[in-house]
């Protein structure tokens, strides 16, 4: 019982920075979709120690175990599509390809600049 207030108490704060960084996207007007300012701002949070994995890792890990269940719909309605990836496959693999490289590489520069700061 205990492990399951614990995971919903991570929940919440997990859904609360998603909130306040969807405000904030849309308050700022940014151009960003306010989960990716999430991310960052729970990167961000976790990298400097202002927030430990214990704060989160029960409900990260409920999340990230069923992630499936989350693109099932998506995949399902991918079917459809099936003459736009016909005329437009190479473009959209592109820039499939280049979306996933470039968030890959910026994270890892970030990490890896915090961690210098940090002393680590």
């Amino acid at each position: 019982m205990t492990q399951t207030l614990k995971a919903l108490g991570q929940l919440a704060l997990l859904w609360a920075i998603y909130q306040g960084s969807s405000w904030f996207a849309a308050f700022t007007g940014l151009p960003i979709p306010g989960n990716v300012i999430g991310v960052i701002l729970l990167f961000t949070l976790l990298s400097l120690g202002v927030l430990k994995l214990k704060h989160v890792e029960l409900a990260a890990d409920f999340l990230l175990k069923h992630l499936v269940f989350f693109f099932v719909p998506i995949a399902v309605g991918l079917m459809e599509w099936g003459g736009v990836f016909y005329d437009y496959g190479l473009t959209l693999l592109l820039a499939i390809v280049i979306s996933a490289v470039l968030p890959l590489l910026a994270v890892g520069g970030l990490s890896q600049l915090l961690n210098k700061r940090r002393g680590a």
